[in-house]
């Protein structure tokens, strides 16, 4: 494990991370940041609270979304793939 300190909403927050998972994580902190950044700016919101709870919310509807689609893509190629199995035992011979 490594330590690390990470800055998210102007709070330091240090962690024990597996090696190799350190820029993953950074890179993280630094998407919650801009998002952070982004609400205050457009937003009239002060509380970094609010924030932070808002930027929960669009990441979990992201999460959400990608899963969906997935879910849609998954389903599709096993269409395809019962198609292509339909179509070869029909072109073999028994």
């Amino acid at each position: 494990m490594q330590k690390i300190k990470l800055s998210i909403a102007d709070r330091v927050y240090p962690l024990s991370v597996p090696e190799g998972e350190e820029a993953i994580l950074r890179e993280a902190a630094k998407s919650i940041n801009s998002m952070v950044e982004h609400f205050e700016k457009n937003y009239a919101v002060k509380d970094k609270q609010d924030v932070l709870a808002m930027c929960a919310l669009q990441i979990a509807v992201q999460a959400s979304k990608e899963t969906d689609a997935s879910a849609a893509n998954q389903t599709e190629i096993q269409k395809k793939v019962l198609s292509l199995k339909k179509y070869l035992e029909a072109q073999l011979p028994s």
